[in-house]
């Protein structure tokens, strides 16, 4: 489970790109606070703080806000065009009893056997739809791929889950497997050395009985 992060937010006045911008060159990151029938709240965080929390894994964090603090999940994080820069973060409530469904990255530990005997790693699920209290959010799903050959498959029923997690993906999809190496197509034969290659056949028109005579 990914370790408790405090946030301490303050009421943010300005809105638009503008106003964004500038809280951004001061080192903050506007955001929103909503659900539990209550008022949305924006805000402003430092920024440090937050990408600190997010590039460490954490979902739901302790945020203060408002004069009060409650339990928050990361909902939405808004990034640049290049995917460098943090523009905006969504908290939205949740009660350390709630449960609640998001996604969690998968993460592979080891080595393959399959894959040093020259098969290939296809992995089809990155991130694994889970259901779980808001207080027990694993920061990961490791599958050992230590054992598989090539051929092998897991799915979605073979994964090992923490306590009171439920998988909400299809319990057939396939998470990773080790598939065969394609093989390469074979070459058209050459002709052997100081053999005669056929002249091709050159087809025309055939001759008349008259052209025939004339020659």
């Amino acid at each position: 489970m990914a370790e408790s992060v405090r946030l301490v937010g303050k009421p943010r006045e300005g809105r638009g790109k503008r106003a964004a911008k500038s809280l951004r060159k001061q080192g903050l990151l506007p955001a929103v606070v909503y659900g539990h029938g209550e008022a949305t709240l924006s805000i402003m965080l430092p920024l440090a703080e937050v990408e600190r929390a997010v590039r460490h894994g954490a979902r739901v964090v302790d945020l203060e806000a408002d004069g009060k603090e409650e339990k928050a999940l990361i909902r939405e994080v808004q990034w640049d065009h290049l995917g460098k820069d943090m523009l905006h973060v969504d908290f939205a409530r949740v009660a350390a009893d709630e449960r609640i469904v998001l996604s969690i990255p998968i993460e592979l530990k080891g080595v393959a056997p399959g894959v040093s005997a020259g098969g290939a790693l296809d992995q089809p699920i990155h991130a694994l739809p889970i259901e779980c209290l808001a207080i027990s959010v694993p920061d990961s799903i490791r599958v050992n791929i230590q054992t598989l050959q090539i051929g092998d498959v897991v799915h979605v029923k073979d994964l090992i889950l923490p306590p009171e997690v439920k998988a909400m993906a299809d319990p057939d999809a396939v998470v990773v497997q080790i598939t065969a190496p394609i093989a390469a197509p074979e070459e058209a034969a050459a002709p052997a050395e100081g053999a005669e290659q056929a002249e091709p056949e050159v087809i025309g028109r055939q001759k008349t009985e008259e052209e025939e005579e004339s020659e």
